[in-house]
């Protein structure tokens, strides 16, 4: 279906993404909207069930004693209850911060403490100072009888969406109604979600990707969402059984897909692959095209942008760093516009950015609505091409990982002197962490089991490398670009 050809966005009478969901109840009850593939089983809800399970949700919120504006953590895996928790909360005005379920105690503390939060919804075992921890199955059994009124006005905040700066701070960016609503439309708008679509939901639901990008684009659409958590063992033959439409992935997703056998046959009905969170390898791009015959489309986002950009469906392939167009209602410049096609830091503009971050809405949108990326790109024409990010995060299977924070945590071990954290690419992962410490008797083995206790999983350096010096400037900064060439790795894959 060609963009001209969409009909135009769902009409809502409030400026709510929840507010899309009894529309469709209202249209056409008893179609399916959900489906949950894992181990417990098949299980789905239809349109009214789904608007039925969120108002429940939503009025289980009220009835713990959460008004709008107030913060709930969302702690869960990808199922039907945690979406329903979600939209829960965007329906009653409660500010939703989802985050992943592996957090450390540590980490999750230090979200609940800089948020503020009242309640968190997940795991019982759970200890969290003045937090009252209800467990995700248990949340609809508190619904009550109150009367729920949702926000009206969009720029009233939506969700905390907890991402970082280089100093590895937590830095939760607040997405309005209008923000949330604004990157649904456009992605309506480029055809990247439509109703008769069945969308593969595979993306966790504290990334942005997966809850707006992916949950919030299809919902917003009409389309049958189908979620599993991580990528089962199964994938290939969920794709088949279920018939996906539209399945939007990370590079490192697509990689395992390639190694299915019966790759051709349980693509069958896929139309629309997209790629996104983290750069796609062309090398990765054209083997997954030369298997099945699909081309796949690579967006840019962030998280302050709730999070499209751009994306490639609809333009032309033009190289790996190629990223596409802006999405209908996102402005690009570069730089300060003046020299478009030179490389610069790439400036935003739309409906869909957030409105700064917590609690005081500091590094927002300027006077003028633009905001720095801090990623370096340039543009032929509508085009955009990124070239490198001038901030030195990781990225990893799609999750920002941040040097400073793990350079801290290194650094902590009474046997390291010094830490440099660097990304190397990684066909698997998009990149990996590689680690360099210095220091008289560090035994690699106890410093990382050292880190394994202060870190999430995917934050965990792959390598540690003991070196006798730092390189450093004059001014005493280290040269990471001479550590990466220690490594003496290429970014080429070899398929």
């Amino acid at each position: 279906m060609a963009q001209t050809d969409l009909p135009p966005p769902p009409p809502l009478a409030e400026p709510n993404l929840a507010a899309v969901i009894r529309l469709h109840a209202e249209q056409r009850p008893d179609a399916t909207a959900l489906v949950e593939v894992g181990a417990q089983g098949r299980r789905s809800l239809t349109w009214a069930e789904f608007d039925r399970a969120v108002t429940e949700s939503a009025s289980g919120l009220v009835e713990l004693g959460l008004v709008a504006g107030q913060r709930v953590i969302i702690q869960a895996r990808p199922c039907l209850d945690a979406v329903a928790a979600w939209f829960g909360a965007l329906r009653a005005g409660i500010v939703a911060v989802p985050v992943n379920p592996g957090k450390t105690p540590n980490e999750l503390r230090r979200v609940a403490t800089h948020c503020e939060a009242r309640v968190l919804i997940g795991d019982p075992e759970t200890d969290l100072p003045d937090v009252r921890v209800v467990p995700l199955a248990e949340l609809r059994s508190h619904a009550g009888e109150t009367p729920l009124a949702s926000p009206q006005d969009p720029e009233a905040v939506a969700a905390i969406i907890y991402t970082s700066g280089t100093s590895g701070n937590p830095k939760g960016a607040m997405l309005s109604h209008r923000a949330l609503l604004a990157h649904c439309t456009g992605a309506y708008r480029r055809g990247l979600s439509r109703r008769d679509a069945t969308v593969l939901c595979g993306m966790p639901l504290f990334h942005v990707f997966g809850l707006n990008a992916v949950l919030g684009a299809g919902v917003f659409a009409g389309a049958t969402l189908v979620l599993v958590e991580g990528i089962p063992d199964d994938l290939g033959e969920i794709l088949r059984s279920e018939q996906i439409t539209h399945l939007p992935l990370i590079p490192s997703v697509l990689y395992r897909l390639t190694l299915n056998p019966d790759l051709g046959d349980c693509c069958r009905s896929l139309q629309t692959v997209t790629s996104g969170a983290a750069p796609l390898p062309a090398a990765l791009a054209s083997h997954w095209l030369r298997l099945t015959g699909i081309p796949v489309h690579q967006g840019y986002g962030l998280t302050e942008a709730a999070p499209g950009v751009t994306n490639t469906l609809g333009t032309d392939w033009l190289g790996s760093n190629h990223v596409g167009h802006a999405l209908p209602g996102v402005e690009i410049m570069i730089g300060d516009g003046s020299e478009p096609t030179e490389p610069g830091e790439v400036m935003i503009r739309g409906n869909n950015l957030f409105s700064g971050y917590w609690p005081d809405g500091a590094e927002g949108p300027g006077a003028d609505g633009w905001f720095a990326t801090g990623d370096v790109g340039y543009l032929i024409g509508d085009d955009l091409f990124l070239v490198d990010r001038v901030r030195e995060v990781i990225i990893v299977s799609g999750f920002n990982v941040y040097p400073a924070e793990i350079e801290e945590v290194l650094e902590e071990h009474p046997d390291v002197a010094a830490a440099a954290v660097v990304g190397q690419p990684d066909e698997e992962t998009g990149e990996r962490v590689v680690a360099f410490v210095t220091g008289d008797s560090v035994q690699p083995s106890a410093v990382l089991a050292f880190a394994s206790a202060r870190l999430a999983r995917y934050k965990m350096p792959t390598e540690l490398l003991v070196i006798k010096a730092m390189p450093r400037t004059a001014s005493g900064k280290i040269r990471k670009n001479i550590l990466r060439d220690m490594l003496d790795r290429t970014d080429e894959d070899d398929f």
